[in-house]
C-alpha cells in the first residue's frame, strides 16, 4: 500500500513540476457530458466523471465494450466468458444490479437479471465516449442506479465511406479435455455511413467465433447496429437507432461448478430506439423518447448431450417512453420530464409477470456566486409492486482557482429487485424471494479537481450507506442459494485518478493515465456461517495504468490493471497494443495477460492466459 501510495504522490509532484511546459502542448479539446437535458463540460463537472474518449477507445487492445471498461477506475468486471461473451458490471463496491447501463440516455435495464446487461449490438467503432458516473444517480437516472450509471455514446458520422476489419488471435494451447484442437479466436467487421448535410447514417455489421480458451467456451456472436440522425432543420433533430446481437456460447462452470461443465447459453438482445430534440425557444428546450428492449435468454445444463435436461428459457420485454425538458433563465438552468416503462417475462422458471414505472423528476443548476455552482433535484417513482418513493440529491462545486476545485454531492438511489431475485424457481440449487424490498441507498462524496492545460488530477472520498442491501445466500452447501435482504452495507473508498498529455516532439505525444481505488465494505446483520455469492468478491484495492506513445502514425499503448479483491489473491494483467496506420489502413498487434497470470473474476471461473491476436482495418470515414 505504501509503494501504491508514494507512486501516485510521485506522479502527481510530477505532473505539476512539469506543467511549466505545457504551454506548448496542443490542447485536448473537451468533452461536453449530457445528463437528462443538461450538457456541461467536463471541467464545470460536480459530479466524479470518467469518460473514455473515442482516441482511447482506438488505442486500447480492446474490441469489446466489456474490454473497453475493464480500464476504466472503480469499474469492476466480472467476466464468466472473455470477449464479450458475459459479463456483470459494478461501480465502487456495488452489485452488478446496481448499476444503470444507458446507449445515448436511453435505459437498458434487464429486469430477468442484469448478467446480460452488456450483451449489447454497439461495435467499438460506433462509439463517441463512455461516460461513467460515479456514486448515487437516482435524481438524473432514476431506479436502478444506485452505484452510478455508464452512458454509451454513439458516433454521428461526418464523411461518407465504409469500414472492413477483420482479426484472429490464439492463446497457442490445445483443447485436452474436448476436440484436442489449437484454441483460436477470429472475427470480421463490415460498416458503412453515409453522411449529407442534413442526415448522417451508419450500419455496422459484424461476427465473432471462436472454439474458446478451455474446454466448453466456445462462442459463436452476430451483431447489427444501424443509427440515423436527421436534422428537419436548425430545432428540430430526429435520431432513431436499432440494435441486434445473437450470442451463443459454451458456459462450462458459469452458475452451477462443477456439475455444469458442458452447460450452453444463447442470449439474443434487440434494441430500439427514437428520439428527438426540439428547441422551442432560445430557452426552452424539448426531448421526448422511446425505447424499446427484447432479450430471450436460453440455458441448458448438460448441453448438447441432453438439451432438455436443466434448460431454462426466459423471454423479457421493455418498453419506455421518456419526455425531458430543459428552460434556462437569467439565474441558471431548469430540467424537468417525466417517464414510463413496463417490463414483462415469460419464462420456464421464473413464471409470467409484469410490472409498471412511473417516474418524474426535476433539477436546477444555478451559480449562486461566481465560484459556486449547484445542482439539486429529486425523482419521484412510482411501481406497481413498491409503490411511491422519493430520492433527492445535490450536487456543488467551487472553483478556489481557475485550475483547483473542491466537488461534493449527497444523493439518495434505489434498486428494485429483479425478476430473478423475486421469483427464481431452479431448485436445489437457486430460490427467489417474492419478499424482497428494494435497496435504497445514501451516499455522500467530498474531493477536488486539479485542471492545468493537459494535466488533470482528481481525488474523492465517499461514504455510501445501502439499506435492505440484497445477496444470494445459503447457511450450508446442501441448502438452495436464496435472494435475501441482508440489513444494512455499508461503504468507504477514495479514488484517485490522474491524466497527462505531451508532446515529446513535433512528430510524437506520450499520455499518461495513473489511477487508483480503495473500498472498505462492512454489513450489519450477517449471520454467522452465512455464505455468500457477491459480498466477498467485490475490490478492495484497484490500480489501473495506461501508457500510450504516439509517433505519426505509429501507437504503442501499455495497460496494467491491478485488482485485489476482499477474498481471493490479488494479481496483475498487463496488456498491450502496438498499430501503424498507412493511410486509410491499420494493422494492429494486441496481447492481453502477456504474462501469463492465472486469475478469477467470478467463483472458480479461470479466465484466459496469454491471448495474442493480429487485426488489419480498412476506413475511410
Amino acid at each position: 500500500m505504501k509503494k501504491i501510495y508514494f507512486a501516485l504522490l510521485m506522479l502527481l509532484c510530477g505532473d505539476l513540476y512539469a506543467q511549466k511546459g505545457l504551454d506548448t502542448v496542443i490542447r485536448i479539446k473537451e468533452v461536453v457530458i449530457n445528463e437528462n437535458g443538461f450538457s456541461t463540460p467536463i471541467s464545470k463537472q460536480n459530479r466524479n466523471v470518467y469518460v473514455i474518449d473515442k482516441d482511447m477507445i482506438a488505442k486500447l487492445p480492446a474490441r469489446t465494450i466489456q474490454e473497453l471498461l475493464q480500464y476504466a477506475n472503480g469499474v469492476d468486471i466480472r467476466q464468466r466468458g472473455p470477449f464479450g461473451s458475459q459479463a456483470d458490471i459494478s461501480i465502487d463496491g456495488g452489485s452488478f444490479e446496481q448499476t444503470v447501463v444507458l446507449l445515448n440516455g436511453a435505459k437498458i435495464i434487464d429486469a430477468q437479471t442484469s448478467h446480460n446487461m452488456l450483451n449489447l449490438p454497439i461495435p467499438v467503432e460506433a462509439i463517441e465516449r463512455i461516460e461513467v458516473v460515479r456514486g448515487p444517480a437516482a435524481r438524473i437516472y432514476g431506479i436502478n442506479s444506485l452505484t452510478g450509471a455508464i452512458n454509451i455514446i454513439t458516433k454521428k458520422p461526418t464523411n461518407s465511406g465504409f469500414l472492413i476489419s477483420t482479426h484472429a488471435g490464439s492463446n497457442f494451447e490445445k483443447d485436452s479435455e474436448g476436440t484436442g484442437k489449437t484454441f483460436y479466436g477470429e472475427g470480421i467487421q463490415l460498416g458503412a455511413a453515409l453522411s449529407k448535410k442534413q442526415q448522417q447514417h451508419s450500419i455496422f455489421g459484424s461476427y465473432d467465433k471462436s472454439n474458446g480458451y478451455r474446454y466448453n467456451t466456445q462462442f459463436d456472436n452476430a451483431r447489427l447496429f444501424y443509427q440515423g440522425n436527421i436534422q428537419i432543420d436548425g430545432s428540430n433533430e430526429i435520431m432513431t437507432s436499432f440494435g441486434y446481437t445473437n450470442n451463443e456460447f459454451g458456459a462450462n462452470g458459469f452458475y452451477a461448478a462443477p456439475g455444469d461443465k458442458n452447460s450452453t447459453e444463447a442470449v439474443q438482445t434487440t434494441l430500439a430506439a427514437i428520439q428527438s430534440k426540439h428547441l422551442l425557444s432560445s430557452k426552452w428546450t424539448l426531448m421526448p423518447r422511446l425505447s424499446y428492449r427484447y432479450n430471450f435468454d436460453d440455458y441448458s445444463y448438460l448441453g448438447a448431450s441432453n438439451p432438455t435436461a436443466g434448460r431454462s428459457k426466459h423471454y423479457t420485454n421493455s418498453i419506455a417512453a421518456e419526455v425531458i425538458s430543459t428552460y434556462k433563465t437569467s439565474t441558471g438552468e431548469f430540467g424537468f420530464g417525466a417517464e414510463v416503462r413496463r417490463e414483462d417475462i415469460r419464462s420456464s422458471n421464473i413464471g409470467q409477470h409484469h410490472r409498471e414505472n412511473l417516474g418524474i423528476y426535476s433539477q436546477y443548476q444555478t451559480y449562486l456566486f461566481e465560484k459556486l455552482n449547484l445542482n439539486f433535484g429529486t425523482y419521484l417513482n412510482y411501481n406497481s409492486d413498491y409503490k411511491w418513493q422519493i430520492y433527492p440529491g445535490l450536487d456543488a462545486s467551487y472553483s478556489i482557482t481557475d485550475m483547483f476545485k473542491i466537488i461534493g454531492n449527497i444523493g439518495t438511489s434505489q434498486r428494485i429487485p429483479s425478476f430473478t431475485d423475486l421469483y427464481l424457481n431452479q431448485r436445489p440449487g437457486n430460490i427467489g424471494n417474492p419478499n424482497l424490498e428494494p435497496e435504497n441507498a445514501l451516499q455522500g462524496e467530498l474531493g477536488f479537481k486539479i485542471i492545468k492545460g493537459n494535466f488533470t488530477f482528481n481525488s474523492n472520498f465517499f461514504r455510501r450507506r445501502i439499506s435492505k442491501f440484497i445477496d444470494w445466500t445459503r447457511v450450508v452447501n446442501t441448502n438452495p442459494w436464496q435472494s435475501n435482504n441482508l440489513g444494512d452495507q455499508v461503504t468507504g473508498g477514495i479514488n484517485m485518478r490522474s491524466d497527462y498529455s505531451m508532446n515529446v516532439s513535433e512528430a510524437s505525444k506520450l499520455n499518461i493515465n495513473l489511477a487508483y481505488s480503495y473500498l472498505d465494505s462492512k454489513n450489519s446483520d450477517t449471520e454467522a456461517g452465512l455464505a455468500s455469492k457477491y459480498q466477498i468478491s467485490s475490490l478492495k484495492h484497484q490500480l489501473t495504468n495506461t501508457v500510450n506513445f504516439q509517433y505519426i502514425n505509429f501507437s504503442v499503448m501499455a495497460a496494467t490493471r491491478f485488482n485485489q479483491r476482499v477474498s481471493g489473491p490479488s494479481y496483475w494483467i498487463n496488456d498491450f497494443r502496438l498499430s501503424q496506420s498507412i493511410q486509410h489502413f491499420t494493422i494492429f498487434l494486441d496481447a492481453q495477460n502477456i504474462f501469463n497470470t492465472k486469475y478469477y473474476e467470478i467463483g472458480a471461473i479461470p479466465l484466459p492466459s496469454r491471448w495474442i491476436g493480429l487485426g488489419v482495418k480498412f476506413v475511410n470515414f
